[in-house]
């Protein structure tokens, strides 16, 4: 995602407030501007433009639209800047929540569009690299845990110590040209089909 590239959708069934952010846009240098007024069917348009960011202009709504647009953000996971003219405390959680990279009350002036999609851009690049590192630590963590039962089995079965299973392990990766926690996934569902009583 890079400046004037960026292709960026505007939701707003007021077409005189989209135009006014479109402007904004237009005057920092975007090009690839889109605009949704009719809100049916809003995820089919949103994969139909495929855009890298949205700005969503919700000018004061109710509290099940707004839960609506949280959820719309949450499985979209792009960066989304949202305006509303008013918000309660559990609103503004819900956003944060859900994942809205900038949310904005009565914040929607002309001169502060864009400053607002620089953040929303930054903060949502900044939380899908902490949800990254989760995920690759919990996917290390559970890696570890299938090597350390793959062990288990291999010092079971050949009588060795936990050095000489895990070096093992680490032989047959090298040969086979895959991870050990493949080859350990491989031993761990093997030794679970062997143990299987018939039925």
């Amino acid at each position: 995602m890079s400046g004037s590239n960026l292709t960026i959708l505007i939701i707003d069934e007021s077409p005189e407030r989209a135009l006014l952010i479109e402007a904004a846009l237009q005057e920092a240098g975007h090009r690839h501007i889109r605009i949704v007024s009719i809100l049916n069917g809003l995820v089919r348009q949103i994969e139909d433009i495929a855009p890298d960011v949205i700005i969503m202009d919700l000018g004061n709504p109710n509290r099940d639209f707004l839960e609506h647009m949280f959820r719309l953000s949450k499985a979209i996971q792009k960066p989304v800047a949202m305006f509303v003219d008013q918000s309660s405390e559990q609103a503004m959680l819900d956003a944060i929540e859900a994942g809205v990279s900038a949310y904005v009350v009565d914040g929607l002036k002309r001169e502060r569009i864009k400053a607002i999609l620089d953040l929303a851009i930054m903060r949502f690049r900044a939380f899908e690299k902490l949800r990254q590192e989760r995920d690759d630590a919990l996917q290390a963590l559970d890696e570890r845990k299938i090597i350390d039962r793959a062990k288990g089995i291999i010092m079971r079965q050949r009588k060795l110590d936990e050095a000489e299973a895990y070096e093992l392990l680490r032989k047959a990766a090298m040969t086979q040209g895959r991870r050990i926690g493949q080859i350990a996934d491989a031993i761990v569902q093997s030794d679970s089909i062997l143990q299987e009583k018939p039925s």
